[in-house]
């Protein structure tokens, strides 16, 4: 359990990132903050501040941009078409090594877990992605421990979620490590969320 305030989580958006992938943890962490005693902070952002497209058309402007998001506790990656141009820009990558050294909690959905590996993150370490996807997550890093049946692998400081809704699945699954099953419980009931049975559920 985390204890005190302070507590802060960004999600970053990019032109085509999957809608549901930052609308659903978004959501979830939204209405977890007006339940915690813990006071999150919730923010999104772009690379350099603006507004982005996601996938099916959706716009969104941000809050902020990646060079004044401030510390976070937790950063939330999300997947998409548009991670296919961030997994070849070096300069993203040693972004997000960065961001990792110094966020204590990574969490990416679906595609998401894709930039990471280019990134070296899940090296030799347990994950999951979209399910259309595992093939070229092990081409990008053979180390990594596909799980093919979890929505989520909670890593320690690292949580990887499977295909856009599972998401939502992930993030209650971090509030409930960041501050109790009970909360958790509490905002899956304010959104009428009902998870799958089955691993990682």
């Amino acid at each position: 359990m985390v204890t005190g305030n302070g507590l802060s989580i960004g999600i970053f958006v990019f032109d085509e990132a999957e809608e549901l992938d930052v609308a659903g943890p978004f959501e979830v962490f939204a209405a977890w903050a007006q339940r915690s005693a813990l006071h999150p902070h919730l923010s999104t952002f772009s690379w350099d501040g603006g507004g982005v497209r996601l996938a099916k058309g959706l716009r969104l402007v941000p809050d902020r941009s990646a060079n004044d998001v401030g510390p976070l506790h937790v950063l939330v990656y999300p997947g998409g078409h548009g991670t296919r141009s961030l997994l070849a820009d070096s300069e993203h990558l040693e972004w997000l090594r960065a961001m990792r050294a110094q966020t204590p909690l990574l969490a990416s959905v679906c595609t998401g877990a894709l930039v990471l590996a280019a990134a070296g993150l899940l090296a030799g370490r347990p994950a999951t992605t979209h399910w259309d996807h595992y093939d070229e997550l092990a081409l990008l890093d053979p180390s990594v421990l596909i799980d093919t049946e979890a929505r989520f692998v909670d890593d320690g400081d690292v949580v990887t979620s499977a295909g856009v809704a599972a998401g939502i699945d992930m993030a209650l699954h971090v509030v409930a490590r960041l501050e109790s099953t009970e909360v958790a419980d509490l905002v899956r009931r304010d959104l009428q969320y009902e998870p799958p049975a089955g691993p990682g559920a």
